[in-house]
């Protein structure tokens, strides 16, 4: 019985390079949750997901200045949650064709 390796570099990198996009849309969306929730803003938990969420925002937060709070933080980190998982999803099929 032979076993036969096939090489999927491409499609791996192109995963990879998916659950990296999902992540940081993850990370965005519990940061949501929690400002939408009001967690306790001194709980090591919530610092840690701000901590990574902020950086992961780029230029989206204060993109729109709303009336509602709620609304404008849903907007602003949820656009940025959006433009992690298309950025990444191009990034990916370009990947998977080399």
């Amino acid at each position: 019985m032979s076993t036969r390796y096939t090489y999927r570099g491409p499609a791996t990198a192109a995963g990879i390079v998916s659950a990296v996009g999902g992540i940081f849309a993850l990370v965005e969306a519990v940061y949501i949750l929690m400002l939408l929730l009001h967690a306790n803003q001194g709980n090591g938990f919530f610092r840690f997901i701000k901590s990574l969420a902020e950086p992961l925002a780029l230029f989206f937060p204060g993109l729109f200045t709303l009336d509602n709070a709620d609304l404008n933080i849903i907007l602003n980190y949820g656009l940025a949650a959006i433009f992690w998982l298309v950025v990444t999803g191009i990034i990916a099929r370009l990947v998977a064709r080399i």
